[in-house]
């Protein structure tokens, strides 16, 4: 299954939750999205067809490997994107909304340059 940019932002999403909780719920997705609970409802069940996640008896959203591969990744993106834009001179919030735009559609072998410049050039 070939995963959409949607279906990235949930990972992700779940990604930065577990991060802050011990358990992510759907209401939480909703809820740090802005998504109503049936379209993230709708999500997940795609995401658990695909085996991006599962779903334990209390309802706690859990990435597999293959989920938790392509939330890091996507998360990667966005901090490094955002590194970059925020070094050039972009405010935070505008840098944290066009990395979200970006880091779906970057190429690897762009970011990866992408990613090499940020460490190369990094303040310290």
């Amino acid at each position: 299954m070939h995963l959409q940019e949607s279906g990235e932002m949930y990972l992700e999403t779940i990604l930065i939750l577990s991060q802050r909780q011990r358990y992510v719920r759907s209401v939480d997705v909703a809820d740090y999205m802005h998504f109503s609970k049936p379209s993230v409802s709708r999500a997940v069940s795609l995401l658990k067809q695909g085996e991006y996640l599962t779903v334990n008896s209390d309802g706690f959203l859990i990435l597999t490997e293959a989920g938790r591969e392509v939330a890091e990744k996507i998360y990667e993106r966005h901090q490094v994107l955002t590194q970059l834009l925020i070094s050039i001179g972009v405010s935070e919030e505008v840098a944290e909304d066009d990395a979200c735009k970006i880091e779906h559609d970057i190429s690897d072998e762009t970011f990866l340059a992408l990613k090499r410049y940020v460490r190369d050039h990094k303040k310290d």
